[in-house]
């Protein structure tokens, strides 16, 4: 596996911390929500009494008296807070692929090069920089296709908690304007 990475060439580095970034930030988000949708299975009313971390700017909120429109910007914050590295699967997932086309191209590179200063080829010769070009692109792809996927299943997991926090909001914002 060494031997594959050192023949990939000098773009396989920012493929690899990619892919080590990537994959640090899957499996915090996958717990952080996993630790939210906990948090939040309860009734709104056990919420009020447990007071989870995430709801809490939302909670004081509500029982400081704040109006829609502050409620609706104090859960836009906490939107931003757990969607915060989301992104980052979505640029990883685009760059990745792009560092192993430009592996491609160096590498192709290369081998037209050895083309270009040998009066005889060999075909070991160009193998080197074919090795390079085609690794460089396996592992772009290998990296980016399931960051992707985990990029877009977070997504979808952080809907989930955000229709979860707006509808709970909604129940104790309602309960506390109507004197209940």
């Amino acid at each position: 596996m060494l031997e594959l990475f050192l023949k990939g060439g000098p773009l396989m580095y920012p493929i690899a911390v990619c892919s080590l970034i990537g994959l640090a930030i899957l499996i915090n988000k996958a717990i952080q929500y996993r630790l939210i949708f906990k948090e939040l299975e309860s009734p709104p009313e056990e919420i009020l009494e447990k007071r989870p971390q995430v709801m809490m700017p939302l909670l004081n909120a509500i029982q400081s008296g704040y109006t829609e429109k502050e409620i609706f910007l104090v859960g836009t914050k906490q939107v931003r807070k757990i969607e915060s590295g989301l992104s980052w699967l979505g640029l990883i997932s685009t760059i990745t692929p792009l560092l192993g086309l430009t592996g491609t191209v160096t590498g192709m590179i290369k081998a037209f090069m050895v083309i270009a200063n040998s009066s005889s080829v060999n075909p070991s010769m160009l193998a080197g920089g074919i090795w390079e070009a085609l690794i460089t692109t396996a592992a772009g792809l290998l990296v980016a296709i399931p960051i992707h996927i985990g990029h877009h299943y977070l997504e979808k997991q952080a809907d989930e908690i955000v229709l979860l926090m707006k509808d709970i909001t909604l129940t104790l914002y309602r309960s506390r304007t109507n004197g209940i």
